[in-house]
């Protein structure tokens, strides 16, 4: 731990780990937090809840393929989905700078309420608070949801075994390189996949074929995640670099630029790991579904070395894929 917050404990790699687990995990000091998933899954009179919490900062605002509004649904949308459960309601707090442009406040706000429509969740509560001109670059949105967890199902990373297979969703990076390149005006033509998930987790899970655990690779991307899986699985995810799906354009550009796709930042994506006998269903009902067209499966699960994640490259070597160390793209959600 650093003495001082970076940017880097907003990454999604091991600075934020290590500031959720020392600070936050220890002070609060409770069982569902310290499962540390996207979402806490709970027994209620009547019925198994989800609820989740999020806050969205992104730079710009606006962005290709989405804004903050619509990313803001999207995300605790999609952060109860691949807890397994479906999205019922959810609260809106604003906080807007002095001197924002009140018709981007209503733009927000009405693709908010646009997002929320089409998922069938109410947006049933919230907040507004106002700061000081140059205290918060436009608006900053904090989201919670609540959602009701499908009978029978239970997802978790300690579920996981050897054998199991990895699947995405669809290609990855889309969300941070879109971001990246409008921050740089860069003339290269990619557009976020912002978009609710909901209904693909569903269809997933419907076919009743061995799912362990679902998440959505936002911040830090899919290497982060699949850390995270081998982590609490404490056995080893082994993916192969020809298999991922990656748009010709992200590819281009993380090369001209430096970046990994692994490391990228997606929303309207989700990895899974399922027993490998049931992958011909998953995959056949992931692929009707137009945020699943894409759907691939991408490495194991093995028995080692644990706690690893090994990717065997085009070149046909081997490497370990680590958590994100330092910031890679700041303000991306």
């Amino acid at each position: 731990m650093e003495d001082r917050i970076l940017l880097a404990h907003g990454s999604g790699g091991k600075l934020s780990h290590s500031l959720i687990e020392e600070v936050f995990v220890k002070s609060f000091d409770d069982a569902l937090l310290a499962r540390m998933d996207d979402q806490a899954v709970f027994l209620s009179p009547g019925a198994m809840l989800a609820f989740t919490t999020d806050s969205y900062v992104i730079s710009p605002i606006f962005f290709p393929g989405g804004d903050i509004g619509k990313l803001a649904v999207c995300g605790t949308v999609n952060d109860l989905a691949v807890g397994g459960a479906l999205p019922v309601y959810m609260s809106a707090s604003f906080i807007i700078e002095e001197g924002a442009p009140l018709d981007d406040i209503r733009r927000i706000a009405g693709s908010m309420a646009k997002t929320a429509r089409e998922c069938g969740v109410r947006i049933v509560t919230g907040d507004t608070k106002v700061v000081e001109r140059g205290k918060g670059d436009t608006v900053f949105i904090n989201t919670s949801g609540i959602g009701v967890v499908r009978d029978g199902v239970e997802l978790s990373p300690s579920f996981i075994r050897p054998g199991d297979a990895i699947i995405i969703s669809g290609t990855v990076g889309d969300h941070g390189m879109a971001i990246l390149t409008k921050r740089g005006g860069l003339e290269i033509p990619v557009e976020s996949d912002c978009a609710p998930l909901h209904i693909l987790a569903a269809d997933i899970l419907s076919t009743g074929a061995g799912v362990k655990a679902m998440r959505d690779p936002t911040r830090g991307g899919l290497a982060t995640v699949l850390n995270e899986f081998a982590d609490t699985a404490d056995c080893s995810m082994h993916i192969v670099e020809t298999l991922i799906p990656v748009r010709d354009e992200v590819r281009g550009a993380c090369e001209i630029l430096g970046f990994d796709p692994l490391y990228l930042a997606n929303e309207g994506k989700l990895v899974l790991v399922a027993e490998r006998q049931g992958t011909d269903e998953i995959l056949a009902a992931m692929r009707k579904n137009p945020l699943g067209r894409n759907a691939a499966i991408i490495g194991y699960a093995a028995e080692g070395p644990k706690k690893k994640v090994i990717l065997t490259t085009a070149m046909g070597n081997r490497r370990i894929v680590e958590k994100l160390s330092g910031e890679q793209l700041p303000r991306i959600c």
